[in-house]
């Protein structure tokens, strides 16, 4: 959702944009946002001022915008976290399995947080523009494309 708030602040380029006027994109309650917001705004990666005609833009140019300054601002929990539980010891499977899955998520977590770092807003904006362009010629019927 995170990304999702960021990518229609860049596209607005600039122009304050409402908690409602996410929600809507979101399909969410603007409280939700509103909560999102103050999380992306305590990472410095938004900029909010309350009042009529106000609302929130990025901080900061999409492309200076990492994913994984996203990710660091919004996420509490671990991507990959173990049951609270303790399994059942007398398992032979039991006896092991939280040591064999900690060293997949471990490595899961370093492979998704690289990649988060080596992507930027202005990446996923490129992304999101290139794929609305095809789709827009895709939906185009023959008459309004002469």
């Amino acid at each position: 959702m995170a990304v999702h708030v960021l990518a229609v602040l860049a596209y607005k380029q600039g122009q304050p944009v409402t908690s409602g006027f996410l929600a809507d994109s979101v399909n969410t309650n603007p409280v939700v946002i509103r909560r999102l917001l103050l999380a992306l705004q305590g990472a410095k990666l938004v900029e909010t001022r309350k009042g009529a005609g106000l609302g929130s833009r990025l901080a900061r140019p999409p492309g200076k915008i990492s994913l994984a300054e996203v990710y660091g601002a919004v996420e509490e929990d671990e991507p990959f976290a173990l049951p609270p539980r303790e399994p059942n010891r007398k398992c032979p499977v039991g006896t092991c399995v939280q040591e064999a899955l900690e060293e997949v998520f471990i490595a899961a977590e370093k492979a998704m947080q690289r990649e988060f770092a080596n992507t930027t807003l202005g990446d996923v904006m490129h992304t999101i523009s290139t794929h609305c362009a095809e789709t827009n010629q895709k939906t185009r019927s023959p008459r309004a494309q002469s």
